[in-house]
């Protein structure tokens, strides 16, 4: 187990010794500085401020956990897919034989960075949103509690989605084939599903997203947190058992 911990810790040193992880923060604050300016300038069509009169509808503002499935997503998909084309990965399985085992620390250091993505993300964004709000008649409305779940909500989605991309990019090995597959998994393929199969709605993962914030209530929490596991798991596990079959390069 030792082991395994010093291969985690391997790998969140290879996450955070590029530039990467910085050229997110800046999506970051750009998702949070247009959430800012649209409390400061944007109205309702007859020119007021109801969007954010309430504190259900300041939730729903400042809900990042679908933004923290869809940006994670791209980051764990170029973490795992560049790892192949810089040949990277190379010295991680020659420090850890067992790939599976390899594998395994490299998603969840991945599913470390993504949750680091999506809390700060959300953190960002309700920062933003408050410091915009004393520009109209209307204050910060959210609670402690409801700003934590959103913050936590964010995280939870956010190592999902990297989870998930790191998936594909494990199998695609391209970075921009990754990226492409994390896209279509992520924003093309939900709504398709719900097209096809109209009692999907609730279980893809912009829905689960808002269940898991407070902001709607279409399934339960532990069903939610369940299906949104299985959105990340299964291209994980397809992941490594490719990573264990196929040669390195």
């Amino acid at each position: 187990m030792n082991g395994w911990w010093r291969s985690v810790r391997a790998e969140l040193m290879k996450l955070t010794s590029t530039r990467m992880p910085w050229a997110f923060a800046v999506v970051l604050l750009v998702i949070a500085a247009i959430n800012a300016a649209a409390v400061a300038f944007g109205t309702d069509f007859d020119g007021s401020k109801t969007f954010v009169s309430t504190a259900a509808d300041q939730r729903s503002l400042v809900a990042f956990a679908g933004n923290a499935t869809m940006i994670a997503g791209l980051f764990g998909a170029i973490a795992a897919a560049r790892e192949y084309g810089h040949l990277t990965v190379i010295p991680t399985f020659l420090a850890e034989p067992r790939r599976r085992r390899a594998a395994a620390a490299q998603l969840t250091a991945i599913a470390v960075g993504g949750a680091v993505v999506g809390a700060v993300g959300a953190a960002l964004t309700v920062v933003g949103v408050a410091v915009a709000l004393p520009t109209t008649e209307f204050g910060f409305l959210v609670s402690v509690a409801g700003v934590m779940q959103v913050v936590g909500a964010s995280a939870l989605c956010g190592a999902a989605g990297a989870v998930l991309g790191a998936g594909i990019g494990t199998v695609v090995r391209n970075v921009g084939g990754a990226v492409t597959g994390a896209v279509l998994a992520l924003i093309v393929a939900p709504p398709l599903l719900v097209q096809l199969v109209s009692s999907a709605a609730s279980w893809v993962p912009s829905s689960l997203a808002l269940v898991l914030s407070g902001v709607t209530d279409d399934v339960g929490g532990p069903a939610a947190v369940a299906a949104l596991a299985a959105w990340a798991l299964v291209p994980a596990a397809i992941g490594v058992i490719v990573v264990q079959r196929r040669d390195v390069v």
